[in-house]
């Protein structure tokens, strides 16, 4: 070889060192960024979402005998209840370890010869088909990344799933993978998917087969699941149930034994009731006695037991579904009612209907301050306050002549004049001239501070004589009437009325409970005034279709219509308040916004008959 040929090599040589040494640089470099990746971004993933560590449960919604009203959905749509690993049976954990991760306890996040024998067969076929992910790996996608299948996404896994093993324990890491894995069915965790598919609470109560299911059915929740494909989750099955005897966790006879077990779905639990408008008002109750925000609430695990009352309930909800206990439809809208029945004895609210065909998020007419109640107001605004006074008695006669009061001149609805009138049979007729006269006597202010002390705090644009026939300028719920009511049926002593009876976390933790601060607010003599003159107009007056066989007081209201070519008869608002035994319940039927061709002719009588109907059948007791 000539030297020219030499010293062409050697340059060769030398350039391809060179190039050598600048591939292996660029390949230090980029190992260096790859593992400075891998450190800092799971870290700072962890450091920004804290809150991704806590995992959001549904909370539930109880009546006062433990029955679950509704579990609350999660924003994905989806429902989850966390167990602690002591709760599971150790199989279902060994189970789960066995299937999805064997070397979970000797690495520190990623397995790397499951992630090696999955990238030999993505190459072989030429795709991402599988992950060779570990536990670890798989919670930190579940809280923190898409489904997506690319490189980069695998590499915040990978990196996220290190963060996790530095920040949390072995025992943490699992019991949170078995508390956030997707099972199907918008069911989250094994305690879910146990309950759902079949219909198993305590997880240690899980047979072998109910295991090996659970334990198949991550791998594609959406075809391994028992609910959705039978034949499928069975195949799964089998080979989870041989994996489980394969690392000595069952016998051979266990295994052939639950290979013989077929699915049988868990029968059905209708509700009893619906309970939408009660669950409602009972959420948004919660959130004012918490400070907490609805969506906390619903999403914290929180267990809200509420005062309702399952049979009550029932009762409510059965008889507002039939059409023949309220007037007919208007033109283009159905008539609409509310109604809320109150244990006067404690103040819990044991039934609420905040309309016919009320839903989640509908309008709760039940608390809405937005109706006139009527002579339904007069015991509240009239009779009350002037028994209290101690300058009347049920007996005392009252004017019952035509007159003015500047320019406001109330009639009787008859044009009957008696001019006297005894309280009794004033209230028992509903007679209007007597009510307005007492009043004028009583005094406004005297009057609009007795309503006070039941709940009912009116306007500044309520200050004039027309209140005392139940002319509000805004008007009040249902619920604050029934309250009204509950004072003179508990003998003076107002219980305030509520919903929530206690709300617990999900660890059993009682953040609140109600605590009851009766108050004598009127006298026990103007209490028992008010119902026997309340009883007499049951009894013989305009609230007769209110009767049962036991005693019932109450009084009707009807607010009328006033609009040009409309019946004289057209009423806008039919009310009953009253009480019988521990019940107290005030009753409103209308139409939500009332016009020419949607107005009622009915009178009062009808919300007596549905007042009757419902706490008759709440109390057991039938009608007269």
């Amino acid at each position: 070889m000539s030297g020219g040929e030499k010293r062409s090599w050697r340059g060769l040589l030398l350039r391809i060192g060179y190039v050598g040494f600048d591939v292996g640089v660029l390949l230090a470099v980029l190992l260096l960024a790859f593992l400075l990746y891998i450190h800092l971004y799971g870290g700072l993933m962890l450091s920004r979402h804290p809150e991704k560590l806590i995992l959001q449960e549904s909370s539930q919604i109880t009546a006062s005998d433990g029955t679950v009203l509704r579990r609350i959905p999660l924003p994905e749509s989806g429902y989850r209840i966390t167990a602690q690993l002591e709760e599971m049976p150790q199989l279902l954990i060994d189970t789960f370890l066995a299937v999805e991760d064997r070397r979970f306890y000797s690495h520190q996040g990623l397995d790397y010869r499951g992630m090696a024998r999955a990238f030999l067969n993505n190459t072989v076929r030429m795709k991402i088909s599988e992950g060779g992910s570990s536990i670890t790996q798989q919670l930190a996608r579940g809280l923190y990344l898409d489904r997506g299948q690319n490189l980069l996404r695998k590499l915040n896994e990978a990196s996220i799933a290190v963060a996790l093993e530095k920040r949390l324990s072995k025992k943490e890491i699992l019991q949170l993978y078995l508390n956030q894995i997707y099972m199907g069915q918008g069911q989250y965790g094994v305690q879910t998917a146990a309950e759902r598919y079949f219909g198993v609470s305590n997880l240690k109560d899980l047979d072998i087969w109910q295991i090996a299911a659970l334990a198949a059915t991550p791998k594609g929740p959406s075809l391994y699941n028992p609910a959705e494909h039978s034949e499928l989750s069975t195949k799964r099955r089998e080979l989870v149930l041989r994996i489980m005897h394969q690392q000595g966790l069952i016998t051979y006879e266990q295994m052939a034994a639950a290979m013989k077990r077929s699915y049988q779905p868990p029968a059905a639990v209708k509700a009893e009731v619906a309970g939408a408008s009660y669950i409602d008002a009972s959420l948004q109750e919660a959130v004012r006695i918490t400070g907490k925000s609805r969506e906390e609430l619903q999403t914290g695990g929180y267990t809200i037991v509420t005062g309702m009352n399952i049979g009550a309930q029932r009762a409510m909800e059965q008889t507002f579904s039939r059409a023949e206990f309220f007037p007919p439809d208007g033109q283009d809208r159905q008539v609409e009612a509310a109604m809320v029945m109150i244990d006067h004895r404690t103040g819990e609210v044991a039934a609420l209907m905040g309309g016919r065909n009320p839903g989640t998020g509908s309008l709760n007419r039940a608390v809405i301050d937005a109706r006139q109640p009527g002579s339904a107001f007069k015991p509240i605004i009239v009779y009350g306050p002037a028994l209290e006074s101690g300058r009347y008695s049920p007996g005392s006669l009252l004017q019952d002549r035509k007159n003015a009061y500047g320019t406001y001149s109330p009639a009787n609805l008859n044009g009957i004049y008696r001019g006297q009138v005894s309280m009794r049979m004033a209230l028992q007729q509903s007679i209007n001239a007597p009510a307005v006269w007492l009043l004028k006597q009583v005094g406004i202010s005297y009057a609009r501070g007795f309503a006070a002390k039941l709940g009912l705090v009116m306007a500044s644009e309520d200050n004039h004589l027309p209140i005392a026939l139940g002319g509000l300028h805004t008007g009040f719920s249902p619920l604050k009437m029934a309250q009204a009511y509950s004072v003179f049926a508990n003998r003076g002593i107002l219980n305030e009325a509520h919903m929530v009876r206690s709300i617990r976390d999900n660890q059993g933790r009682v953040l609140y409970t109600h605590v009851s601060l009766p108050q004598q607010v009127i006298s026990l003599n103007t209490a028992a005034g008010l119902t026997t003159m309340l009883r007499q107009a049951v009894n013989e007056g305009t609230g007769k279709r209110a009767r049962l066989n036991i005693p019932v007081a109450g009084k009707t209201g009807t607010t009328q219509l006033d609009l040009p070519g409309v019946s004289s008869k057209a009423n806008r608002d039919l009310w009953f308040a009253g009480f019988a035994s521990h019940y107290t319940a005030a009753v409103w039927i209308g139409f939500d916004r009332t016009d020419k061709d949607n107005y009622m002719t009915a009178g009062s009588g009808v919300a007596a008959a549905l007042f009757a109907q419902i706490i008759g059948k709440a109390l057991g007791s039938g009608r007269e």
